[in-house]
């Protein structure tokens, strides 16, 4: 069931007890994680972490943990399916699930019991009436009454006969109401999208609570940041949202000019501002922002000789000197760095590229800390998805949520450098993909795998960086062709997982359209293509849409995803 006031159905509930915190593995869930740390931490609430990154560790997690908890968070996690039947839990046994995932599974929304969902109010949820999808257990009962044998009396038979044409009656319209609630539920949960951030949702506790935090605030910021840099809510969504967030950073960060009440440098200050959308671009060069981010590299098409004469062109236009714009940012000459955004808008009208600027926030604390709130996001991601191995499998995560205190920098650093070399594994993929022809029309779909022995290649087996390369892809190759066609397709990507059990990942992303509403219908695709083929696959991911796949499967599979949706 819904929550309706989130301080008194749930954080008053949890605070004198033991709780244990499910984690998933992206950025939105870390920030709503640090957010409930806070709290925890404010009102000396017993908690255990455990990270989670797909359903298989959730049960364990459950099943290893279910003798020690009866309260359970699970944050990015347990929405969209039927947590009950998943985990089996005993009656006395609590979910409270804030999870941006959606459709929200209906078994969740109407159990009055043992599920209660942190869901924003305002989210436009379209949940099917109850009595659309589940019926009382008398009308199930039919009566099975014996056959009448010819003897009885007149009257008696007569009554006979009418309950026999009522229990047709029943029956049918029993099948009828099973083909509606059957067509109900395949519109409900055709598509796959997502609501607002789970840490927007956290937020607004602490808000409610008046425990909020400038700290706090930054990390719902970096909540929703993540959603919009991974492209999983509408330009709409994260316009309104951010105008949610801006009213609190003017609340918290609101200083008078005199002497006495201006704020030490040391001070953590959030400020809201239009920026270039050029990742990592105050931490890096010019130069190499603008080949590594997507949005130019596609707009300009950089992996064509003649998309690097328009980069040349682009930077004469604005009067930036190469010497200037391959060193590093920070080293750049105050004059030019003065009007760089002016400059660069102005020159980015003229070649195309109209979206350059962004609404966002950035944080400083120091003369020398500034990062963006994006900035922060392809930080974390890398940190978490690092595919170094150092020591357990948990290490990622909890780096990745270290990075997120202001207190451990030298994380956030080595998160940004990491960030730069996914970026640059990124572009280089994307260039050789659509210079070597590997993005091929299936008919209803874009397809493009990638081969054992590419460059970065294992990188791409992490489901958030293959993700990232599918969308760049997309909007790469929709810049490329001339097919108008293959403009309006949706991309499926694959990727090796593990050659040695000779696995493979696979991610859908729907179509680039102006006005895509970024739900993805390939999470019950691949559902239907595999159980209809009998193909060997694991539907382990939160993310419906990414799915692994037996190697050998891969050919019979993709014949019946083309075949279905067609």
């Amino acid at each position: 069931m819904f929550v309706s006031d989130c301080r008194r159905e749930f954080y008053d509930l949890i605070v004198t007890q033991r709780v244990l915190l499910l984690v998933a593995s992206d950025v939105d869930a870390l920030c709503a994680c640090k957010i409930l740390q806070a709290l925890f931490q404010c009102d000396h609430v017993q908690y255990t972490l455990v990270p989670v990154a797909g359903w298989q560790e959730l049960e364990t997690a459950f099943l290893e943990h279910k003798d020690q908890f009866k309260y359970f968070v699970l944050i990015n996690c347990g929405a969209n399916v039927d947590l009950l039947e998943i985990l089996q839990p005993e009656e006395d046994t609590f979910f409270f699930v804030c999870d941006s995932h959606r459709p929200i599974n209906v078994v969740n929304v109407y159990n009055d019991t043992q599920i209660k969902l942190l869901v924003k109010q305002d989210d436009d949820l379209d949940v099917p009436a109850y009595d659309d999808i589940f019926r009382d257990e008398e009308d199930e009962e039919e009566d099975s009454e014996d056959e009448s044998d010819g003897s009885e009396p007149l009257e008696k038979r007569r009554r006979f006969e009418e309950e026999v044409i009522e229990k047709t009656m029943k029956r049918r319209q029993r099948r009828e109401w099973e083909a509606r609630r059957q067509e109900i539920l395949f519109d409900y949960e055709q598509y796959e999208y997502h609501g607002t951030s789970s840490a927007m949702v956290m937020f607004d506790l602490a808000w409610i609570m008046s425990k909020d935090l400038n700290d706090m605030l930054w990390w719902a910021i970096v909540g929703l940041t993540d959603q919009w840099v991974q492209d999983k809510i509408t330009q709409m969504k994260y316009v309104t949202d951010i105008g949610i967030l801006q009213r609190h950073v003017s609340r918290h960060n609101h200083r008078n000019e005199d002497e006495g009440n201006s704020l030490s440098i040391d001070c953590m200050r959030i400020a809201f501002e239009y920026d270039l959308r050029l990742a990592l671009y105050q931490h890096w060069s010019l130069y190499e922002s603008l080949c590594n981010t997507s949005y130019t590299s596609a707009s300009l098409k950089l992996w064509s000789v003649q998309g690097q004469k328009r980069l040349q062109e682009f930077l004469a236009d604005m009067g930036l000197p190469l010497k200037q714009v391959k060193q590093k940012f920070n080293s750049m000459d105050v004059s030019l760095k003065e009007n760089l955004r002016e400059m660069i808008e102005e020159s980015a009208n003229k070649f195309g590229m109209k979206d350059l600027r962004v609404q966002t926030f950035s944080i400083h604390f120091g003369f020398k800390n500034k990062f963006s709130a994006s900035d922060i996001v392809h930080a974390t991601t890398s940190l978490m998805e690092n595919i170094e191995k150092e020591g357990p499998e948990t290490t990622n995560f909890i780096k990745a949520l270290d990075s997120l205190s202001r207190g451990n920098l030298d994380k956030l650093h080595q998160g940004l450098d990491l960030a730069k070399k996914q970026l640059r594994a990124i572009q280089q993929t994307v260039a050789s993909c659509i210079c070597t022809n590997l993005v091929i029309s299936q008919g209803p779909f874009l397809y493009c795998s990638l081969m054992e022995g590419t460059p970065d290649v294992k990188l791409f087996s992490k489901p958030v960086s293959l993700r990232l390369l599918s969308k760049y892809l997309l909007k790469s190759f929709i810049c490329s062709t001339k097919n108008k066609r293959c403009k309006l397709l949706p991309l499926v990507m694959a990727a090796p997982m593990d050659v040695e059990q000779g696995t493979v990942i696979m991610v859908g992303i729907p179509p680039e359209t102006e006005s895509s509403d970024k739900k993805n219908f390939f999470g019950r695709a691949f559902e239907k293509a595999a159980e209809s083929t009998n193909s060997r696959t694991l539907h382990n991911h939160f993310e419906l849409s990414i799915i692994e796949l037996k190697t050998e499967d891969r050919s019979k599979f993709l014949d019946a995803l083309i075949s279905l949706l067609s």
